[in-house]
Parts: C-alpha cells; structure tokens; sequence
C-alpha cells in the first residue's frame, strides 16, 4: 500500500534523492534534513502508514530491532553521548508528516536539543481510573 501524495512515501521508494544510510524490503533509513542534532536520522517504512495505530505487529517489532541497530552503528560514527528514540502519533502528539517514522537524534552533552515536558505528579484518583478502565 502506498500513498500517492505522500513524501515519504516517495522517499522510501526512492523517487525522491535522500542521504539513505540503510535499506531492506521493508524500510529505508535517510538522515534528517530539518536535524535536532548531527546525525538525525529518520526510519521510514516502504509502505505507507498513518502512524503506529495502523502499523502491524511485525512491522512495528522490526522498527524498534532497526531503531537498535541503527544506533548502535551511528553511535561509534558519531560519537554521541546518548540517544533519544521519538515516534509521534496525530496532530495532538506531535506527528506532522502522517506516514509512520521513527527519529533517531544523536545526543551530545551541552547540545541543548529540545526534548521534555514538565513533570506532573501521578494522582490517587487518575492512576485508579486507569487502572480500572483497562480491566
């Protein structure tokens, strides 16, 4: 399945010129053109995608196995202090480009990359229902 309007789509099938730094059957992977840090890379499925909703098991499984590999190779290029692994899903969640992917962002101590949130405190009453609405 493919998407015709989609650029990563094109990019994973080749029809658009990209840094590929590793591909198989399933994925390509390219580095960042817009990078959080040098390095950035992104892992794109050759199928098309919305986000990990609609991702199958295996596919998603061998994401994470690529994730793994990927920085562990990248990280003696590199020489990276650590790594952050980013998936967005929707809007709400980050995901601008609908086709699934995953960022692979070299972290460097002192880079001042941009990844967080402010800490909240997990309450009595919200961890209940949680808890009770997935029972």
């Amino acid at each position: 399945m493919r998407d015709e309007n989609c650029i990563f789509c094109k990019i994973a099938a080749g029809e658009i010129p990209s840094a590929t730094l590793y591909e198989d059957e399933d994925f390509r992977v390219i580095l960042d053109l817009g990078p959080a840090s040098k390095g950035h890379a992104l892992i794109l499925p050759k199928e098309h995608y919305r986000n990990l909703f609609d991702l199958n098991d295996e596919l998603a499984a061998k994401a994470l196995v690529l994730a793994k590999k990927m920085i562990n190779k990248l990280r003696d290029v590199l020489g990276c202090d650590g790594y952050n692994i980013v998936q967005n899903n929707e809007e709400a969640g980050g995901q601008t480009v609908f086709h699934f992917h995953m960022h692979l962002i070299p972290r460097y101590e002192g880079d001042h990359v941009g990844l967080g949130w402010n800490m909240g405190e997990l309450n009595e009453a919200d961890k209940e229902e949680i808890l009770n609405k997935l029972k």
